[in-house]
């Protein structure tokens, strides 16, 4: 279906993508994640020494940090530092090191729509980079409903703020993906798919939810083929 958006994509069509990781000396892994004009920094310090707060001497603990562009963090805030906590605690192996913390700090630099799923893939990227051990990777994509019923994907700040509803949601990466040393997949089961995480904001239907999941996974096959090949060329000799 063709519409007319405001910056001239299809309501299928996500913004361009960039990626780059080891951007930051001190962290131990760190990625910087833009959609549009929507960009996000992730720094990953650990796995450390667990704390008396996190300490489990069966598992890591996962604790996400979330830095707003400006001023205090907020309630919206607080609800994406616990979603994308269990999110990123759902494709971590965390008995690999156990009674450890590894910390993930989400720096905004500008957002322009589809924050969470841009600050979602930023941190996978910065995980990748730090060398933690996954399950498998994972790709994140907001799909909006306009009041019209029609689906877009990918939207900016202008648009979200005309929706009906927006569901962002997380999806396996593509088994083709690179895997960082260490990682594996889980029973040998294909990771292809499921969703890890969705999250919905305001009134939407069963069947236009379903739409969107429809639509975002097609277009998670796109994200892992830029993940996949952005982690390739930027892989150590």
């Amino acid at each position: 279906m063709e519409i007319d958006r405001a910056d001239g994509r299809t309501a299928n069509q996500l913004r361009p993508l960039a990626c780059s990781r080891g951007i930051l000396n001190r962290a131990h892994g760190s990625a910087s994640w833009s959609q549009g004009e929507t960009r996000v920094l992730a720094a990953v310090y650990g796995p450390k020494a667990g704390t008396k707060k996190n300490e489990n001497p069966e598992k890591a603990c996962i604790e996400v940090i979330w830095k707003p562009k400006t001023g205090q963090i907020g309630k919206l805030e607080k609800e994406f530092e616990t979603i994308l906590k269990r999110t990123l605690q759902s494709i971590c192996l965390l008995h690999v090191h156990p009674n450890t913390t590894t910390s993930i700090i989400i720096q905004v630099v500008n957002d322009d729509g589809a924050l969470l799923s841009c600050a979602t893939n930023a941190a996978c990227a910065a995980l990748v980079d730090a060398g933690i051990p996954l399950k498998h990777l994972a790709v994140a994509i907001c799909c909006s409903l306009e009041k019209s019923g029609n689906v877009l994907l990918d939207p900016n700040k202008l648009e979200e703020q005309t929706m009906k509803a927006f569901v962002d949601l997380v999806f396996p990466n593509s088994i083709q993906s690179v895997i960082p040393k260490g990682s594996s997949e889980v029973g040998g089961e294909s990771i292809e798919d499921g969703i890890i995480t969705s999250v919905t904001h305001g009134v939407i239907s069963v069947e236009d939810y379903l739409l969107c999941i429809e639509r975002g996974q097609a277009a998670s096959e796109k994200l892992s083929d830029f993940l996949r090949r952005s982690l390739q060329s930027q892989a150590p000799n």
